[in-house]
């Protein structure tokens, strides 16, 4: 029978615990870079997730607000012909309950058109706004300053701060002056 002898394991040289040592630490090195990366990634995706919900909740909220608009508008126009027609009917023209009804339809359209925050935009008297005013003539007259609202043609209107709607105004012009006037035409002789 053979004999085998076992050797006892030979210790590690110094050099080669150095080389096992830096080869160690490169890995971690790199083990800590590649972790930083991924960190830096998830960071990243995160907050393009987080930007994107903002966005799509911001879309959602201006579909919103857009549809609102549009119904809101329709409903304006639908208003506005009404109170034209209640302004002409002649009183002798249909029974007292019909008229008082009608005005009543409009007092109610304008009390939800409230609720939902729509608001008339006051102009008579202010000085003309482009903001909030869509001046559709001039009026000569020396009653008023110059840019102030004298006539509302069509009624405007705002939601929530936002207009809705520009107010169609006539606005006030000073009249040419008379002495202006006279020195072009005595020039022109």
């Amino acid at each position: 029978m053979s004999e085998e002898t076992v050797e006892p394991e030979e210790p590690i040289s110094e050099g080669g615990e150095e080389a096992d040592g830096n080869e160690l630490q490169e890995q971690l090195d790199e083990a800590l870079r590649e972790k930083d990366q991924f960190r830096a990634i998830a960071q990243r995706a995160q907050a393009d997730l987080v930007n994107y919900k903002k966005r799509v909740t911001e879309e959602i909220q201006e579909s919103r607000r857009s549809a609102t608009t549009g119904i809101l508008l329709r409903t304006l126009s639908v208003v506005d012909d009404l109170g034209r027609a209640l302004a002409l009917i002649p009183e002798e023209a249909v029974a007292p309950g019909w008229s008082e009804g009608l005005t009543l339809v409009l007092r109610n359209l304008n009390t939800v058109l409230e609720s939902e925050g729509v608001q008339r935009i006051e102009a008579l008297g202010r000085d003309f706004d482009p903001r909030e005013f869509e001046a559709v003539m001039h009026e000569e007259t020396s009653k008023v300053d110059e840019g102030t609202v004298v006539h509302v043609v069509r009624e405007g209107y705002k939601h929530r701060d936002r207009v809705l709607r520009a107010a169609q105004v006539v606005v006030a012009k000073s009249p040419p002056q008379e002495n202006a006037a006279d020195a072009g035409s005595g020039e022109a002789e």
